[in-house]
């Protein structure tokens, strides 16, 4: 089937899909739904869903750009348990969304200003019920750990972009999700120098 000209390709997809998946099949529960924040262009939305054919996944973004090509994604993959993608931006109140049984947010909290990572745990508290999971991905800053040189290219070239913009110290994303009553399950190292972090809502 041919491609619609909406559909985006983001490199590192093919990269870390199959490591992020292997991590979500210890933590998500069997059936559900998914919640999936800053989806992008979308090739995560596929891969999971597809991976995951008992839970139903919602993917969503704030741009345009990025709903077209969810869309067009989900036009050639047909995917039944892929939802239509919801426009939510992370640093807004106000979700058009009431509840979820995980959420995932992958290569967000450093490409966005701080106030999204703040809606995101906000957010979190809000819609999952106890127990449930909420899973970041991307490089972080850790207290005590040597940064890789690479990450901290790419952290300066964040910066020069757009100054809100930049690599989280990890701890301060932590406090910030314990504050909205999240609890820090694991840490795990994941290929180029980024981490999958599992955090739980507590009961």
């Amino acid at each position: 089937m041919a491609m619609t000209d909406a559909r985006r390709f983001a490199p590192a997809t093919a990269r870390n899909r199959e490591p992020i998946a292997a991590i979500l099949r210890d933590v998500l529960p069997p059936e559900g739904t998914v919640l999936e924040v800053a989806s992008g262009t979308g090739e995560h939305a596929i891969f999971l869903a597809q991976a995951f054919p008992n839970l139903a996944w919602q993917p969503s973004d704030p741009d345009p750009a990025a709903i077209a090509s969810i869309r067009a994604w989900a036009e050639a993959a047909r995917l039944p348990n892929l939802r239509p993608p919801l426009t939510i931006d992370a640093a807004a109140a106000d979700w058009p969304v009431e509840r979820a049984d995980a959420m995932l947010c992958v290569n967000m909290i450093h490409i966005s200003p701080w106030e999204a990572t703040v809606g995101l745990m906000r957010a979190a508290g809000r819609l999952l019920p106890a127990g449930a999971p909420l899973v970041l991905y991307g490089p972080y800053l850790q207290q005590g750990v040597e940064t890789a040189p690479s990450n901290l290219a790419f952290d300066a070239d964040l910066r020069r972009r757009d100054e809100r913009w930049g690599l989280r110290r990890l701890e301060d994303v932590v406090a910030l999700a314990e504050g909205e009553g999240l609890r820090l399950e694991a840490v795990h190292a994941m290929p180029a120098n980024n981490l999958t972090v599992v955090l739980r809502r507590e009961g």
